[in-house]
């Protein structure tokens, strides 16, 4: 299981509702990518495994499939606590950093929501 906690929400960060992506990052990121970014800190990281499709992802209640995953996402996210995840369905090559969940609809996320990755 890999756990974390939201510490900041940038003020662009929820501007991307129509797209439905949500963009991750660990607490070094740069000032210039925190104003569209979910800061979030590791508070556990047991995984056995890296992200894969059928895993569950969850923000606090909200219970989400990943559905296809990127193939540098795994290491992005355990490095620089960076992924983007993408509330829809990929409509071509998946990006490497990418994370794609269903169902299609963005998350409700506030300080101090729970994001979880389980498989």
């Amino acid at each position: 299981m890999y756990k974390s906690i939201v510490k900041e929400i940038g003020e662009l960060a929820l501007s991307f509702e129509e797209e439905k992506i949500m963009i991750l990052f660990g607490p070094q990121t740069p000032e210039g990518l925190r104003e569209m970014a979910v800061i979030h800190e590791v508070e556990e990281d047991q995984s056995e495994g890296p992200i894969k499709e059928g895993n569950t992802f969850k923000i606090d209640d909200q219970e989400f499939t990943v559905t296809a995953v990127g193939s540098a996402a795994n290491n992005n996210l355990k490095e620089l606590g960076h992924i983007s995840i993408y509330f829809s369905e990929p409509t071509g090559e998946v990006l490497p950093g990418a994370v794609f969940a269903s169902p299609h609809m963005l998350p409700k996320v506030k300080n101090g929501s729970i994001i979880e990755f389980k498989s």
